[in-house]
């Protein structure tokens, strides 16, 4: 279980650290559990994170594989290339994800996408989103096909995913609901006691609009020998599509 500290990693001053701390917050691990899977000790997992100039290839090759991921993408080296160029695992399957496992994996706060009807048809947009009392909550500029969509009470779709490359795995979860204008002072209030999404993009997104979950589903790949596969499950029938 991570400390508060290790969590915020707010020493963080590097590109290397900061990408460390975000795979192994992703992870849940401490950084006494990185070290012992890296072979290492804890201060010098804490160092890299908090601005250390890049180790040696050995140690990164050692990090990388306790991190469940790749030097590449723990130097940022393929930060600008879509996901999922990697080859399909051997013997991958389909499973579906129940309803309470897909808001754990949602965890809370992050960036997924919502797929909205618009003005010239169907379009996908990123948001910084945060769970609030079982809904979905973002913000988005007044004059957007958001803001529309919200306005009317439109039924929307939002997606969120992870992808491990390394493994060839990953997850999905998608929310269906209709969507709409937060405007009262108390919905107001209680959603930024929550701890209001920021939208990355800025520029006065301060339109603020919540999506109620009419369906929640979810699907993982999971292939077999891969981190976090539980064995023999790649032996209980043919994978869905």
């Amino acid at each position: 279980m991570n400390t508060p500290d290790e969590r915020h990693a707010s020493h963080v001053t590097s590109d290397l650290g900061r990408r460390v701390a975000a795979r192994r917050t992703q992870l849940g691990l401490s950084r006494a559990e990185v070290a012992e899977r890296a072979g290492s000790a804890p201060g010098f997992v804490a160092h890299v994170e908090e601005g250390m100039p890049t180790p040696g290839i050995e140690f990164l090759v050692r990090l990388a594989n306790a991190l469940e991921t790749t030097v590449q993408d723990l130097t940022g080296y393929r930060a600008d290339l879509a996901p999922g160029r990697a080859h399909a695992g051997h013997r991958a399957r389909m499973e579906e994800v129940g309803e309470a496992e897909c808001w754990e994996l949602l965890d809370g706060h992050g960036v997924g996408r919502v797929a909205v009807e618009g003005q010239d048809g169907p379009a996908v947009f990123p948001v910084n989103y945060q769970v609030v009392d079982g809904e979905i909550v973002f913000m988005t500029a007044a004059d957007s096909s958001l803001s529309r969509a919200s306005a009317s009470g439109a039924e929307v779709a939002f997606e969120e995913d992870r992808l491990d490359e390394a493994f060839s795995q990953g997850w999905s979860v998608l929310v269906v609901g209709p969507v709409h204008t937060v405007s009262d002072e108390t919905s107001v209030r209680r959603i930024k006691d929550a701890g209001r999404p920021e939208p990355w993009a800025g520029d006065g997104r301060d339109t603020l609009v919540t999506l109620s979950p009419r369906r929640v589903t979810g699907r993982r790949i999971r292939v077999p020998g891969a981190p976090g596969t539980p064995s023999g499950s790649a032996d209980q029938g043919p994978s869905r599509t």
